[in-house]
Order: structure tokens, then sequence, then C-alpha cells
């Protein structure tokens, strides 16, 4: 399913014959796209790097279901992998995961209905928000009936679990016929996925100018202040981009 089938004016409710069901089961068909594949083969080399780790299949499939970020999972295995106590694995994990604070800040107004949602709806929806499921749900959210959008990415968001579950069981009993480099490869999909989504999704010169300052910043802070790069990275990038954009904006209304 294409951006263009999801979109609908905001403006318009769900007719009867559309309750939540019938867009619940709209976000299960809209799963099977290109994110979900490549987040599939994401999830693929995770298994691989688990397996040599020493981690069993329900050690993993835990992890998926109730951590879900792959950064996140990666890290917490990095992290037994060494012998990291409890505590600092704690805090590695949370630092990889203050990521989504601001991408889940940012989805729930546009997934809460203040008519129907309710608390409880919004701490489930949460749990699914992840680089795939956020940035479709950015694209795609927006343009249908508010009343839609909880049971829609309510929809994404499960099926998208239950079909990275089932392909990483599988994967995980297949490792011996995949090679080790490939395995390792497929990591890698999910952040260029991220990057050129993100880039895709840019509204204004902006975003696309904070990408590309990361891009080029990204190295550079990670020679010189390894441990604080990706936070410099984004703070500086980001600051740069939207000074940038808002002097040439205030200069064009001149």
């Amino acid at each position: 399913m294409s951006s263009s089938d999801t979109h609908v004016e905001e403006g318009n409710e769900p007719s009867e014959f559309e309750g939540n069901a019938y867009w619940f089961r709209q976000g299960a068909k809209a799963t099977f796209c290109l994110p979900t594949f490549i987040l599939m083969m994401a999830f693929i080399g995770f298994t691989s790097l688990a397996h040599e780790v020493g981690l069993t299949l329900v050690e993993v499939l835990l992890m998926t279901l109730f951590m879900w970020a792959l950064p996140s999972i990666v890290v917490l295995t990095g992290a037994m992998s060494v012998g990291t106590g409890l505590i600092p694995a704690a805090i590695a994990v949370a630092l990889s995961a203050v990521r989504l604070m601001p991408m889940t800040v940012a989805l729930m107004p546009v997934l809460r209905d203040e008519k129907r949602t309710k608390t409880w709806h919004m701490l489930v929806a949460s749990h699914f928000v992840a680089v795939t499921a956020w940035v479709f749900a950015m694209r795609n959210l927006p343009g249908m009936p508010r009343a839609a959008r909880l049971p829609f990415f309510a929809g994404f968001g499960a099926t998208v679990h239950g079909v990275v579950l089932c392909s990483t069981t599988l994967s995980y009993m297949a490792l011996p016929a995949i090679e080790g480099p490939v395995a390792a490869g497929l990591v890698l999909l999910t952040p260029i996925y991220f990057m050129f989504s993100m880039y895709q999704a840019s509204r204004t010169s902006g975003d696309k100018a904070a990408l590309i300052l990361g891009l080029i910043l990204g190295p550079v802070f990670y020679y010189f202040f390894p441990g604080a790069d990706l936070l410099l990275t984004g703070f500086v990038g980001g600051t740069v981009a939207f000074v940038g954009w808002l002097f040439a904006t205030r200069r064009a209304e001149l």
C-alpha cells in the first residue's frame, strides 16, 4: 500500500463501515512494503550476532518483543558479550534509546484523538515507535482522518512486530546457511533506509541541510570526541542548519 492509498482529508471522519477494525486491517496490509523487508533483513543480521554471543532463541525473541528498537538490542547484546555489569548495561541501553523520546513526543499528537483516545492507548502505541514505524507514520498519518490514525498505526506496528518475530525465528534456525559477512552487512540496511527516508520526508531546505551536515560532521566529531560524537553532531549540525534556514527565510521575506 502506498502513501497515496492511505491519504484522506483530515476533516473527513470514517464512515460506519470504517471503524477501528477496518483501519487496523488497513494498517496491517500496509505492513507488506519495502521498509518492513529492510527491517527483517536487519534483524536477520542481528540474529547472527546474537548466535555468536551465545544467546538462545528464546532470549533473542524476548529482546525483540520487549525492546524492539534494533540499536538498543545490539547495544545490550554487545554489553553481554564482554561481561558488562547490569547497571552499566542498563545505562548504555537507556542512552541508546533516548533518541526515541523526541520521536515519540512528535508522533503522539498526530495519533491522539481527543474524543476517543485514552492514556493506555497511547502507552501501547508508544511501544511500536522505532525508526521504521515512525518514518512510515509521519509520512502517512497526517493525511488520514484523525479517528483512523491510532488504529491504523496499531495495525501497522503490531503486524510489523509479528512479521519480524517470525522472520527472526526462521533466520536463527537457518543461521548455518548464512555467511557471516552477509549477515553483518544486513544490520546496516536500517540506518541506510532511515537516512534516505528522512531526506525524502524533509519538508524544508533546513531539514535537508541538517542531514547533510550530520553526514559531514559525524566522522569529524567521532575522530576528535569519541563517545560524544552523536550528541555533538546532532546539536551542532541541527543548530547550524536551523539558524541558516531561519536567516535565509527571513531574508527572502524582506
